[in-house]
């Protein structure tokens, strides 16, 4: 099939990606230079945010049959490359605290970042799993890094050996529903799905083996085990990137490929999604309540945020790709500040993840204090944040489409969560014992803190301006 010219220009946030991470290897190649690389990564992706507008003209475009690029696409793309630059400017102070020379994380992460675009653009299984291996082979490689250290060694190992078992799942599902309906394409599923004589006996078994390579990925319960252990080991400013970015192309296609194809309607389906958010919910904030290590208390509070954001995913309606898409935006912003707190705290020996290590940090770094408070405060969904305003609106989604249980479950446990944020803000003002002042922050870093607070307070304050854009998107 031939590609045309706008065809290429509706392309165009993906091959700067693509060309961003050659660009940068061979800047390596010829000299070694961390600022260098640093530089060229964050240019590209600015390129690459930019190219946006250039792109969105060219809309809706069907690029082959294995892209689509819509307003829907692009607005994950945007949302990912944007989180990818924030990333860089946390990496670059934290990898600076390291002995060597560190260029492979950017071409890492710029390889990631394009399977995640490739990801939220998908409508084929080949792009599917194209997509999905460049995100986790990436991956893989960014959470061993520091390979001197035992923990994100053994995080590596765990992550690449359970994702392997979670693709297989999914290639043996995505081959179950090609031999029950003879497409791999997304409309040609939802057009064989319409008719009632498909093949169930292979369609059901081969759903439930992509349901459990989705669940992997964004790490809802019971697919939730490797999350605490990969996020502890990893270098904060990579679980970041996963907790955010990964995640966030996971939901992106995961409403996708459900809504496009109408397999979000099958009532197993719903049964099972229902399941997996109740337990998410209750696993995710009951099990960080037991935790004294930061990183694992984020991790299970990602798990329970995940289960919030599958009540908007269960609503279907008009207003569930609207909760679902200002929630991850949300969910971003202040994931993303949370961890570059503890990313700015780290020392070239070990990441600040212990609750001591924020013992009376307030008294020492005020202001890294209040602007990881306002984070935590965010993920517990207190009012004047974003958080407070994502929450409200997944709450409005399931009222909406009358699932009552799932919301009383949402607010009961939104309410269990409140005690282990507010335990890691009571340790930050404690006074007696106070924290180490730790390594100095640099300005990359003070920059990225500055514009995630920025963005957590005007979202929190002035939502209707990213809520109008998000309804201009016909999301789905």
């Amino acid at each position: 099939m031939k590609v045309a010219g706008s065809d290429c220009l509706a392309l165009l946030p993906l091959v700067i990606l693509a060309a961003t991470s050659i660009a940068v290897m061979v800047g390596v190649a010829i000299r070694r230079s961390h600022a260098l690389s640093a530089s060229l990564t964050f240019a590209g992706l600015a390129i690459s945010f930019g190219s946006l507008w250039i792109a969105a003209p060219q809309l809706p475009r069907q690029v082959t049959p294995l892209l689509t690029i819509d307003q829907y696409a692009l607005f994950y793309i945007g949302l990912i490359v944007a989180a990818s630059m924030v990333f860089v400017l946390l990496a670059y102070g934290y990898i600076e605290k390291f002995e060597g020379d560190h260029d492979e994380l950017y071409i890492l992460m710029l390889v990631a970042t394009l399977g995640s675009a490739v990801l939220v653009a998908s409508s084929h299984f080949v792009s599917l799993f194209l997509g999905l291996e460049l995100l986790s082979v990436s991956l893989y490689a960014m959470i061993a890094y520091p390979r001197r250290r035992p923990l994100p060694l053994e995080a590596g190992i765990k992550y690449l050996v359970l994702a392997a078992v979670s693709a297989a799942f999914l290639l043996f599902g995505m081959a179950l529903i090609y031999g029950a309906l003879g497409t791999m394409e997304f409309r040609g599923i939802a057009a064989q799905l319409a008719h009632p004589g498909f093949d169930r006996w292979l369609v059901l078994p081969g759903t439930a083996l992509i349901v459990t390579g989705f669940g992997f990925k964004l790490a809802v319960v019971p697919f939730h085990l490797w999350t605490p252990d990969v996020y502890e080991g990893a270098p904060a400013p990579v679980t970041a990137y996963i907790a955010t970015v990964s995640k966030g192309a996971m939901f992106a296609l995961l409403l996708r490929y459900f809504y496009q194809t109408g397999a979000n309607r099958q009532a197993p389906l719903f049964l099972v999604f229902s399941a997996i958010a109740i337990a998410s919910m209750f696993a995710g904030n009951i099990l960080a309540l037991l935790q004294n290590n930061v990183k694992r208390i984020l991790a299970y509070s990602s798990i329970a945020h995940l289960g919030y954001l599958l009540v908007a995913f269960l609503a279907s309606g008009d207003l569930a790709p609207t909760a679902g898409a200002f929630y991850l935006v949300a969910y971003f912003v202040t994931t993303l500040g949370a961890f570059g707190v503890v990313g700015v705290l780290s020392d070239n020996t070990k990441d600040a993840d212990s609750l001591e290590a924020y013992q009376g940090l307030f008294w020492s770094r005020p202001v890294l204090a209040a602007v990881f408070t306002a984070m935590l405060f965010s993920l517990a969904g207190i009012p004047v944040t974003a958080g407070f305003i994502g929450k409200f609106y997944v709450v409005a989604a399931g009222a909406s489409a009358a699932l009552w249980s799932l919301v009383i479950i949402l607010v009961t446990t939104s309410a269990i969560g409140l005690f282990y944020y507010l335990r890691i803000v009571v340790v930050l003002y404690a006074k007696g014992k106070h924290a180490k002042v730790g390594p100095a922050i640099t300005a990359p870093g003070t920059l990225a803190l500055i514009v995630l607070t920025a963005a957590l307070v005007f979202l929190g304050l002035f939502p209707q301006p990213l809520l109008a854009l998000i309804r201009n998107l016909a999301l789905i």
